[in-house]
């Protein structure tokens, strides 16, 4: 299995040696050049210092939680490269193993001032993570970088303010929320229609509209209300009834309240005679993975098989664990909508429906971004002001004919690019509305929901 996946990692060290060039060259060029660097061993009364403890911390925790084994050699030819760029030169200590690779990291400490130090540090950290396979996808993260990474994966935008967008207080009753939403959609809309209007302040009124409308549409529900005035997360989900039998669900990102919107808006129209879903799937940038088990449960069952990951050389599989949802029973007919830039754990889920054969995927080959990332705390601190953390590929995803999703995407059943795809499509659905439905959704950006 493990050689299998060999071609994920770089373990030449030409081919290393290059990308760590590119990185670095990427972050601002050389740090500094240090001459007459010191070879003698470090004795063993001599004190590790914080930032050599920092660096092996990191170290170790790449060795145990990465998702594929690297050998000490690997390992230490990435923490070698990524110094002699660094210092601008080889180096006189090439390590052989870890005691080796603490020695060239604390002979190259000797001479620099705290600051240098600090900043070596959190250089070399970030060539490292930065070139494991996949390349640019680990890191070294500050607390506000994980903040932000938290804030993705529940979408919140803490720069956002909906009330602004709308234009009304956080005290305003429904019945002004409405009122202000309604003057604001017929001037902005006139604007838009106006011919007299440049094309430049058109676009900017598409704009404003958009905003307008995504702010509607949080606070005049006040479910979705509350939750933002408690958290600040907007809704992820957006949903329409496009035909009298048709319901179009768009998912933006999957984050920990994603199933409970979901379920609330298909129990909302569980009694409008529905029998099609559009589950669309474009442009999700994937989120949390620890929800998909019960998102998939609705759609194939609950206790069954639905995904597998890869951690160093070991396949775990996933079950679901829930089962149908009654207010998706209506639905006879699915049909799921994917593009390019659909990854991560929306990727694992198309490959989920796909080996279930539920519904019919339309679109386009997703991104092959299939790995799940975990941040790792490190103990060891070289700031005073600033606690790190490594955000680490842990695992890669595997998709439905048992291949990495990673680099390979997962391909439609219908895809978008020939020229008779609706004619294909309608193959499925003696439907002409459906197919019909389809093409329209498709050729609408699905960002303009939001």
């Amino acid at each position: 299995m493990k050689k299998k996946y060999k071609k994920y990692l770089l373990y030449s060290a030409g081919l290393i040696a290059i990308i760590v060039i590119l990185v670095i060259g990427a972050a601002g060029g050389y740090f500094y050049s240090l001459k007459n660097i010191i070879t003698q061993p470090i004795t063993e009364n001599e004190e590790k210092n914080i930032y050599t403890a920092f660096l092996l911390e990191i170290y170790d925790k790449i060795q145990e939680n990465y998702w594929d084994t690297l050998s000490q050699a690997e390992l230490n030819n990435l923490f070698q490269l990524g110094t002699e760029k660094l210092i601008g030169g080889s180096h006189p200590i090439e390590p052989n193993d870890k005691q080796g690779l603490e020695t060239m990291i604390e002979k190259t400490l000797t001479d620099l001032n705290d600051e240098q130090k600090q900043e070596f540090t959190t250089k070399l950290a970030t060539i490292v993570l930065q070139n494991l396979q996949p390349m640019g996808r680990s890191g070294l993260y500050t607390t506000q970088d994980e903040q932000a990474l938290k804030n993705r994966v529940q979408n919140i935008n803490p720069d956002k303010d909906l009330y602004q967008d709308l234009g009304v207080a956080k005290n305003a009753t429904p019945e002004k929320v409405e009122e202000v939403y309604q003057e604001k959609t017929v001037q902005l809309e006139e604007k838009i229609e106006a011919p007299s209007t440049p094309e430049p302040e058109k676009e900017e009124a598409k704009q404003e509209l958009k905003k307008v409308e995504s702010a509607h549409q949080v606070l005049s529900d006040e479910a979705k209300k509350q939750r933002y005035d408690q958290t600040g997360a907007e809704p992820t989900i957006y949903t329409k009834i496009i035909e009298p039998n048709i319901f179009h669900i768009h998912l933006k990102v999957f984050s920990p309240v994603t199933f409970d919107e979901f379920q609330t808006e298909t129990n909302r129209v569980v009694d409008q005679n529905l029998d099609t879903l559009v589950l669309d799937l474009r442009n999700n940038i994937g989120g949390s993975i620890d929800i998909l088990p019960y998102f998939i449960g609705p759609f194939i069952g609950y206790d069954q098989y639905a995904y597998e990951f890869l951690h160093q050389g070991e396949r775990t599989p996933f079950k679901t664990k829930v089962g149908w949802l009654n207010s998706l029973v209506p639905y006879k007919k699915v049909i799921i909508l994917i593009n390019n830039q659909s990854q991560s754990t929306a990727e694992l889920m198309v490959a989920a429906l796909k080996r279930y054969n539920v519904g019919v995927v339309v679109g386009q080959t997703t991104r092959g971004w299939g790995t799940i990332e975990r941040v790792f705390q490190l103990e060891n601190r070289i700031s005073e002001t600033e606690k790190h953390s490594i955000f680490l590929v842990h695992t890669l995803t595997l998709r439905d004919d048992n291949q990495p999703i990673e680099g390979n995407g997962v391909e439609p059943v219908i895809s978008t690019s020939a020229s008779n795809w609706t004619q294909q499509l309608s193959a499925y659905f003696d439907n002409p509305n459906i197919t019909k439905a389809v093409e329209q959704i498709w050729h609408v950006n699905p960002n303009s929901y939001y």
